[in-house]
């Protein structure tokens, strides 16, 4: 790692001063680099007035904003912890967190804090809003002594602004923030997270899809979220991006109606969305027999899976040159047509715990079914392994978190004796390094004769049926059954009748499909979408 991600920040805001680097798309909220550097100003001239001394936490609970990046910016700049919550929290559940981390003050946004401010919340000493930066609360002995500095005019110009941190002000191996994890299994523990981590992640991003100044970002996953803050702010913004936030749940329209006006260099999302979009406008197409002929036939296969290639580059705004998954397995279906046509398709492996990145790779050299190589300070190694090469996937490096916040118990189960991170997935690796996801240990059923069984390869299968959008395998009793959330679009016109005659029809051909071991006994139909976390994983833990 050669620097801080706050020292490339810097070289950014000088050298685009004038240029607008953050949007609130569909909103009139926008900030040039300048004007960032301004609003830090201010922050810290309220942090030092308010006693706010390096290593107090401060939280941010907020939707998707540009004040949502500019007040964290604010915070690791002045060597103050952020701790970042999902606004999909809770109520009581954010209280007990920002109780439980420590803050002394809050950014909050309305819809969190319509929910929140009936909560007990006694140790912090100001709360402010996320839309304007106005106080919501301020504790007495402050009142009449701050309030003006969110008003004032600072008086920073690209003349005299020096930086927001210099090389080695800050210790690298310090606490820059507490991210507290949704997972698919549980109750969110506090990942505590370096600026070490945070430096190396950004390089990470910028060696393996390199991003130039100017050049335009989507926002539309979480950035209380690891994978988020680092994809579409962190490693972007570090390298001059403009990124626009989309402040609206991205559904399909608002998405693609977003890629169109800002037409991005770099798109990083969840597989969830790219699959929807396969289904809905590939699909009808790669299903006509005439096409899956001409699919592989030489010669017009290649004009046809450029056509092909060229309407999913127009869908997302027509510039897109990277296109980064995480967060949860592609379907292979899915995945295999975007690698047919030679889209800039590049899947990671990564986890809260590591800041996030484990894994990755241009999309030139992307493996099908990997998760790409270990990045760049990071190692990774198969531990206990079997005959086939499998084992729990471990790592180690400069991405590796701290441990998990006044939980030494949880920390202590998180690691090996040597000091391996046990990432909780079972996996293997090729002769070069390609990492290689089975599933969750967690999640994995051991079948009658001692096999083992990965629902997400069943789930796999069941999605691509007629009817499905989307599943989850349970146990029961010693049997497999497949709980699936009906295709609201292919089964619009279907009675409750059809809806499980098609259902029997699928567990047919899925179960030709599946060694008899791992065969599914019965399929349940659910009447709501499955519960999921930021990244669009099923809560697990919620189905039995």
């Amino acid at each position: 790692m050669k620097h801080h991600f706050l020292h490339y920040m810097d070289q950014v805001i000088l050298n685009r001063w004038n240029e607008v680097a953050f949007a609130d798309y569909g909103e009139k909220k926008q900030y040039t680099h300048g004007e960032v550097a301004q609003q830090v100003e201010r922050f810290h001239k309220l942090f030092r007035l308010m006693g706010i001394k390096e290593g107090d936490k401060i939280a941010i609970a907020s939707r998707n904003c540009s004040n949502w990046v500019v007040s964290y910016m604010a915070i690791l700049s002045y060597k103050a912890v952020a701790v970042t919550l999902l606004q999909d929290f809770k109520a009581d559940d954010l209280a007990r967190l920002i109780k439980h981390s420590d803050a002394k003050m809050l950014f909050v946004g309305p819809f969190v804090w319509r929910e929140l401010q009936h909560q007990e919340l006694p140790q912090l000493e100001a709360i402010i809003s996320m839309d304007d930066f106005s106080f919501i609360h301020l504790e007495e002995p402050y009142k009449g002594n701050v309030e003006h500095i969110m008003a004032e005019k600072s008086a920073l110009t690209e003349n005299t602004f020096f930086s927001l941190v210099k090389d080695g002000m800050i210790d690298l191996d310090s606490m820059a923030l507490i991210n507290y994890t949704s997972g698919s299994t549980g109750s969110p523990k506090g990942v505590m997270i370096s600026h070490r981590s945070l430096s190396n992640n950004v390089e990470n991003g910028q060696h393996i899809l390199p991003v130039e100044p100017g050049q335009r970002v989507v926002s539309m996953l979480p950035l209380a979220h690891m994978f988020g803050q680092l994809a579409d702010f962190l490693y972007p913004f570090s390298a001059g991006a403009t990124i626009y936030y989309l402040t609206k749940t991205p559904t399909p329209s608002i998405l693609l109606k977003a890629m169109a006006d800002i037409k991005p260099y770099l798109v990083a999302t969840v597989p969830l969305v790219i699959e929807k979009i396969h289904k809905k406008k590939l699909d009808p197409l790669l299903s006509k027999p005439v096409l899956k002929f001409f699919w592989y036939t030489p010669g017009i296969m290649n004009i046809i899976r450029s056509h092909v290639k060229k309407s999913l580059v127009k869908a997302f705004g027509g510039q897109v040159r990277y296109f980064l998954c995480g967060g949860a397995a592609m379907n292979p279906v899915v995945e295999k047509c975007l690698m047919d046509v030679n889209f800039p398709l590049s899947i990671g492996f990564g986890m809260t715990e590591c800041g996030p990145l484990v894994s990755g790779t241009v999309p030139k050299y992307f493996r099908r079914r990997s998760c790409g190589q270990p990045v760049p300070n990071m190692e990774v190694m198969i531990d206990n392994p079997n005959e086939k090469g499998e084992g729990e996937i471990l790592t180690r490096g400069e991405n590796v978190m701290m441990g998990y916040y006044k939980n030494e118990e949880a920390t202590r189960a998180a690691f090996t004796e040597d000091g391996w991170l046990r990432t909780g997935d079972l996996g293997y690796m090729d002769k070069k390094q390609f990492v290689y996801i089975r599933g969750r240990i967690k999640s994995m059923f051991l079948g009658a004769s001692g096999q083992n069984i990965y629902p997400e390869e069943i789930e796999d299968k069941l999605n691509n049926q007629a009817g499905v959008a989307e599943s989850i395998v349970v146990e029961r009793e010693g049997k497999l059954i497949g709980l699936v959330f009906p295709d609201e679009d292919q089964t619009k016109n279907f009675s409750i009748d059809d809806i499980k005659n098609l259902m029997k029809e699928n567990l047919k051909k899925l179960n030709d499909a599946l060694p008899s071991y791992s065969r599914v006994h019965d399929i349940e139909i659910k009447e709501e979408p499955f519960e999921k976390t930021p990244k669009k994983s099923i809560k697990r833990f919620l189905y039995k």
